[in-house]
């Protein structure tokens, strides 16, 4: 595991309602005077937390050396889409609960802490920093689950129409001001069409790189992920 710890720790969830088990990689370098810098990684749908585990996170963070930082993985409960709804406010849990926690058990700084995820989790990222501006460092989305409207969501992705139109991030033309924002999607990914779409919205230029959507275009370009993030928690003032 190129010396990083990975560790995992229970949460009793007030804002879910449930006991949930999240995942932490630690970096083998020693914390720096005023705490290390955070990762929140977001999973996929139907995803857990540990599925984000692979030698190429492993190896992106020891490139990294000392601006590696610790990756706290929540639980989203298999499709929670990551946002407040009727079986649990989600968003919050991963602010207000998930965060804290690894704050106070890991050292962290918590002035220096940036998100991102994958498929659902990078919906639940854009959608988290959209309602928390200024609270993370950098943004980051591979590959997010953007639907062009309620009729084309997943089954289960959200509870209703209202409930799509509250986090439409195509309709509701967020503004993130001045957080570094990264969007990438494979060139054969269903989503493409609407990432580039949010992309241009948000005056991002996207990554598009060959790939499908799946872990294994997302262990490919791990690496260029968590330079994106180590980069812009160095330069972090948040």
């Amino acid at each position: 595991m190129h010396g990083a710890r990975v560790a995992h720790f229970q949460l009793k969830s007030a804002d879910v309602g449930r006991t949930l088990t999240e995942t932490v990689v630690i970096p083998r370098h020693v914390a720096p005077s005023g705490g290390r810098p955070l990762l929140v990684l977001l999973h996929w749908r139907g995803g857990r937390p540990d599925m984000l585990l692979s030698n190429e996170l492993f190896a992106g963070l020891a490139q990294l050396g000392a601006r590696a930082p610790v990756v706290v993985m929540p639980d989203g409960g298999g499709g929670s889409f990551f946002h407040n709804r009727r079986d649990g406010r989600w968003a919050d849990y991963v602010v207000k609960e998930v965060v804290p926690a690894a704050v106070r058990r890991f050292g962290i700084d918590p002035s220096r802490v940036a998100i991102g995820g994958t498929s659902m989790g990078g919906f639940g990222a854009l959608d988290i920093a959209r309602l928390w501006p200024g609270r993370f460092c950098a943004v980051g989305a591979h590959s997010p689950a953007i639907f062009t409207s309620a009729r084309a969501t997943m089954a289960g992705s959200f509870d209703e129409a209202d409930d799509f139109a509250r986090h439409d991030l195509l309709t509701l033309r967020q503004s993130y001001g001045h957080t570094p924002l990264w969007i990438d999607v494979g060139t054969e990914d269903r989503f493409r069409a609407a990432d580039v779409r949010l992309a241009a919205d948000l005056g991002v230029t996207p990554h598009v790189w060959p790939g499908k959507h799946g872990s294994r275009y997302w262990r490919d370009h791990m690496a260029a992920y968590l330079r994106f993030y180590a980069d812009a928690l160095a330069r972090c003032n948040a």
